[in-house]
């Protein structure tokens, strides 16, 4: 066995690592497996990040998604199957047999070496999984969909949940009695063909801890990546929070809102920036005006990401209040690479990015008045806001930085090809 790594390390030309100096892999052929190809998220924008980068090295990597899409979203992957965001979808997550036909298609056709599945449960269902028996493959988990109906783990309160997939789930009142049938059969058919994989990666230890309780093997962690970009300029007066992402009530966007009254009566000239769209916008608009904080709050809506970077570049401070337990929180890392310092809950992955007293503060999820005092400090300190923010970069830089998660990834799949070789 040893003379056969030997011997292959040799004719592929692997560099074994140097401290201080990433391997560089072989040539390798990488299919990434994910649910949507349209960049309408994190979990998207990093898949289409991941398979860009391993061309820039010189792999020949595929994205395989589903035809799902939001209106206006272009679909950037390079072989696609039927997917819907109909209701038909809620079949489609239990059994979808296009996705397992074509992907076994573009199996036989690409022959990869490794195969990377990212999300599969919201499209492409477990079907595909058998496929992969005979693959090289590693599931990258980004999120609680292997153990969560809803893929929040809160319940109905608000709450973090501690249950079991299961009837539970229609006790406390997340999913209905036919949901809890369609999960039984979803995530019982994904346990059934988990061992298809060869390893099991989390985006957070967070969230590999979190799997683990559940019975998952996750036995790395890779922290997702941003793109490196100039930093922002010097703040500016008016003292200004940031908030960046989806509308929604997981989010803590209407605790943020909340403790801007609290926030106001210390600064009368703060302002609060709301980039991004989502269902609750409309209920958060009428809070802004019932709490008379028109002045100070100003919803932007969604832009193309330059014309974001723009508007968030004018915040001391991003705010990240988020509710759940964020697998991850890819804005706290962007904010950081910008040089901005974070205000977080101090619960899920942002726990894991955010050095309290440091880069930011941390505060319990939900607490207005604690998020409130935490915002203060830094606004009201502008040293103390530059600060935070050029170290967050300095973490950013060594952490955070998109080119490592290739690093990492490459990694993996070197060491998965050699496996492959040594067994014969």
């Amino acid at each position: 066995m040893l003379t056969t790594l030997s011997t292959f390390v040799q004719q592929s030309r692997i560099r074994l690592s140097i401290p201080g100096k990433p391997a560089r892999a072989r040539p390798m052929k990488i299919l990434i497996v994910n649910d949507y190809g349209t960049l309408g998220g994190g979990a998207e924008h990093i898949s289409l990040a991941l398979r860009d980068g391993l061309r820039q090295r010189g792999h020949e990597a595929r994205l395989f998604a589903s035809t799902a899409r939001h209106p206006g979203l272009h679909n950037v992957a390079d072989d696609v199957c039927f997917g819907s965001e109909s209701a038909a979808r809620r079949l489609l997550q239990v059994a979808n047999p296009w996705a397992m036909r074509q992907l076994g298609s573009v199996l036989s056709r690409f022959r990869p070496d490794v195969v990377h599945v990212r999300m599969f449960l919201t499209q492409l269902s477990p079907l595909i999984l058998p496929l992969l028996y005979r693959q090289r493959s590693l599931l990258h988990v980004v999120n609680y969909q292997t153990i969560c109906p809803i893929n929040t783990k809160v319940l109905a309160d608000g709450s973090a949940c501690h249950h079991r997939a299961g009837m539970a789930c229609y006790r406390e009142g997340c999913v209905s009695l036919a949901g809890v049938a369609r999960a039984s059969v979803q995530l019982g058919l994904a346990r059934r063909w988990r061992d298809a994989f060869d390893l099991i990666v989390a985006n957070s230890d967070w969230t590999r801890r979190r799997l683990r309780a559940e019975g998952i093997d996750v036995t790395e962690t890779i922290w997702n990546g941003v793109p490196v970009h100039p930093p922002r300029p010097p703040v500016a007066w008016p003292p200004t929070i940031a908030y960046a992402g989806r509308l929604v009530a997981k989010k803590g966007v209407g605790i943020l809102v909340r403790a801007m009254t609290n926030i106001v009566g210390h600064l009368p000239d703060v302002r609060l920036l709301i980039v991004g769209e989502g269902p609750d916008r409309s209920d958060l608009e009428r809070l802004v005006g019932v709490l008379e904080l028109g002045e100070h709050v100003s919803f932007t809506g969604h832009h193309p990401r330059a014309e974001m970077e723009a508007l968030l570049a004018r915040a001391w401070v991003q705010a990240v209040p988020s509710l759940w337990e964020e697998p991850f929180g890819l804005v706290a890392a962007e904010a950081m690479m910008r040089g901005t310092a974070v205000v977080a809950t101090c619960t899920g992955g942002l726990s894991e990015q955010v050095r309290s007293g440091e880069t930011g503060l941390l505060v319990p999820g939900g607490d207005v008045d604690a998020l409130a005092a935490a915002l203060l400090r830094i606004l009201k300190d502008r040293s103390l806001a530059e600060d935070m923010g050029a170290r967050g970069r300095d973490v950013a830089l060594s952490e955070f930085r998109q080119e490592l998660v290739v690093d990492r990834f490459e990694q993996l799949y070197t060491r998965l090809v050699l496996t492959r070789i040594a067994e014969g």
